[in-house]
């Protein structure tokens, strides 16, 4: 089964809150597996970030999209916040991970997303290394 997710990029603006979704994005890429954090958070990362050796090669299949381009099988959504004089950092949401049954006729409503990282890349990397460790 794959594991679907969407890569955007996001200006650092002040007032901007890391765990929220922005109004504006300025590109967008869908990656139709190994979007889990372990896997596509990790590449994002290592490609990010400068602490790194110089023999990464990014292995990312990305898809560039339109930005409007909106997709219901995601399971991750990642951003990717740059600006000008500043670190870049890294959120990523669990998609739909919030389910509410209606009182009425006990549908599903509701699925909100769910902000599982904000960070730099270094602390990415750290927090999985920590978990793979924790994993044995």
């Amino acid at each position: 089964m794959s594991t679907r997710a969407q890569v955007r990029f996001a200006t650092r603006e002040t007032g901007q809150s890391f765990s929220e979704h922005p109004d504006k994005i300025h590109a967008q890429f869908y990656v139709h597996h190994d979007g889990y954090p372990e896997g596509l958070g990790m590449d994002i990362a290592k490609s990010i970030s400068p602490l790194l050796d110089s023999n990464f090669a990014n292995k990312l299949s990305w898809e560039i999209e339109e930005l409007q381009t909106q997709h219901g099988d995601l399971e991750y959504i990642y951003y990717i916040w740059q600006g000008y004089d500043k670190d870049t950092y890294i959120s990523i949401f669990a998609v739909g991970c919030s389910i509410e049954i209606c009182q009425h006729c006990d549908h599903e409503i509701g699925l909100e997303d769910e902000c599982i990282f904000v960070g730099s890349p270094e602390a990415l990397i750290t927090a999985h290394k920590l978990n793979t460790t924790n994993d044995r």
